[in-house]
Formats: C-alpha cells, sequence, structure tokens
C-alpha cells in the first residue's frame, strides 16, 4: 500500500465522505457484493479509521486493495472484488 497514484478505472465509484467508522466499511461491502469478480470499486473516505480498516478487512477476506491515496485529508481506496 503506497501513494503512488496508478491509472485504475473504478467499475463503482462510493463517496463515503463525512460518515464516521464502521460506515465507510459497510458501504464498500455493500458495493462489492453488487459487482462480479475482478470489478475494482474506489471508496472515498474522510474516517481516519478507514486507513487501518479497508487493507485489514482486505486481508481477511478474497478482495484485493490496489491502490491507496491520501491526500489533504482525504482518503482514496481502489479494491477489487475477490
Amino acid at each position: 500500500m503506497n501513494n503512488t497514484i496508478k491509472n485504475v478505472v473504478a467499475d463503482q465509484v462510493v463517496d463515503a465522505t463525512g460518515l464516521a467508522c464502521p460506515l465507510p466499511l459497510l458501504k464498500l461491502k455493500l458495493a462489492l457484493k453488487s459487482l462480479n469478480s475482478d470489478q475494482v470499486v474506489k471508496l472515498i473516505a474522510t474516517d481516519a479509521g478507514s486507513k487501518t480498516d479497508v487493507p485489514s478487512f482486505c486481508e481477511l477476506s478474497d478482495n484485493e486493495l490496489i491502490q491507496f491515496v491520501e491526500s489533504d485529508n482525504i482518503y482514496y481506496f481502489w479494491v477489487k472484488h475477490g
């Protein structure tokens, strides 16, 4: 996980800005359920807990965190459905 920006195209975008834990993670999980394998969700969050919640969720599931970018206290995650 790093701040190197890749050209990743998301199949769905989830805007969870302004939402507190655990809502960003719950919205991510719901979005992933609606996608097929290998499709990508881009999660945008402002809750600092997301920085640890999303990577931990990906490690414990079949989903892959393919990119993370932090900019001005906004967190961007690209997660591929496993």
